[in-house]
């Protein structure tokens, strides 16, 4: 099979990349190094040991998707292409609704006018908001907390309505945690493109003397040490659930938590990273940002019992991993 992965050359898209090539897959990647870098494409294919075939495209342009589809016969799409910070969110909205909205309708698009019904969708925990922990498929989606969460939201009530419309349509729709942690060969992880958005870039910038310490954002939060809780995920778990979830896709719309079930706090994960690689992190609280909630982490027993998944590395490997990565980087 075939399969068309946009955003493969980011984070979880390239991690997932690696997975469907050592699961026998083909994959096309479509990215335009938004949250990318170029070098990503070799680094795929040195560690999976196959080729794939690359796009520079952003995929809210209809003309540049067709021209993939029309120039390959795909199987199935993993779509991960999108903005994804949702501190920034807030104080970029349209650039966030433009962006993720349009790249979905686009694909949906095409995928009907090439007959393509097999699709499954990045999408986020944050569209449940200040729910209820731990979070089920089955609860009110509650993503107002920030315009981040609700284009993942409305991308869900898009694909769900287009499956509803075309009964051949199979779509997953993965709603995953924070991913943290690299490929275990250290040759790629999560980069950003300027300064780093997410917790672990972070500390792994501070740990390497990049950053002098750790901005925490808020310790007031109602958990046992004041910082929001977190289901923090190994990014291969992560990848191979996408696998799992390609492998038991059949028609209608299908939804799964990716998480590891546990919450773990931002003092803690610091905590973790200090004890896996013997460095001291410093950091200091600063105030919340807009958006933030106190918990979050999952309830993972649909996609144990319907994809025979469970995610298997510890906190400490995630740690581990993202640092040998750090590492890495520039050298």
């Amino acid at each position: 099979m075939v399969i068309l992965v946009t955003g493969g050359a980011g984070y979880i898209g390239s991690h997932t990349s690696i997975a469907l090539l050592k699961a026998g897959y083909s994959v096309i990647i479509a990215d335009n190094f938004c949250n990318s870098r170029p070098e990503m494409i070799k680094k795929i294919e040195q560690i999976a040991k196959k080729k794939v075939v690359f796009y520079e495209v952003d995929v809210t342009v209809e003309q540049a998707v067709y021209q993939i589809f029309s120039e390959h016969q795909i199987d199935g799409v993993i779509h991960f292409a999108g903005l994804k910070a949702v501190g920034e969110s807030v104080e970029k909205p349209l650039e966030y609704y433009s962006n993720n909205i349009v790249s979905t309708l686009v694909l949906a698009k095409i995928c009907r006018k090439f007959g393509v019904d097999k699709f499954v969708f990045s999408s986020s925990a944050t569209v449940y908001g200040d729910n209820t922990v731990p979070f089920v498929e089955t609860m009110d989606l509650l993503p107002t907390t920030n315009p981040y969460g609700e284009t993942k939201a409305m991308s869900e009530r898009i694909l769900t309505d287009f499956a509803r419309a075309n009964p051949s349509f199979s779509v997953s729709l993965l709603r995953y945690f924070n991913p943290v942690g690299a490929h275990e060969s250290g040759l790629i992880g999560e980069i950003s493109n300027g300064i780093p958005k997410n917790l672990m870039p972070c500390i792994t910038q501070v740990a390497k003397g990049r950053l002098e310490s750790l901005r925490v954002f808020g310790n007031d939060f109602s958990t046992a040490d004041g910082t929001g809780v977190r289901d923090y995920i190994h990014v291969m778990d992560l990848a191979e659930g996408h696998v799992s979830a390609l492998e038991h896709l059949t028609q209608g719309v299908h939804i799964y938590n990716l998480g590891t079930g546990k919450g773990t706090s931002v003092l803690e994960l610091i905590k973790a990273f200090e004890i896996a690689n013997g460095i001291s992190i410093p950091y200091e609280f600063v105030d919340r940002r807009l958006g933030d909630i106190s918990e979050c982490y999952a309830d993972i027993s649909k996609a144990q019992c319907e994809l025979d998944w469970l995610a298997k590395r510890d906190i400490v490997t995630m740690c581990r991993d993202a640092w040998r990565f750090e590492r890495n980087i520039d050298e």
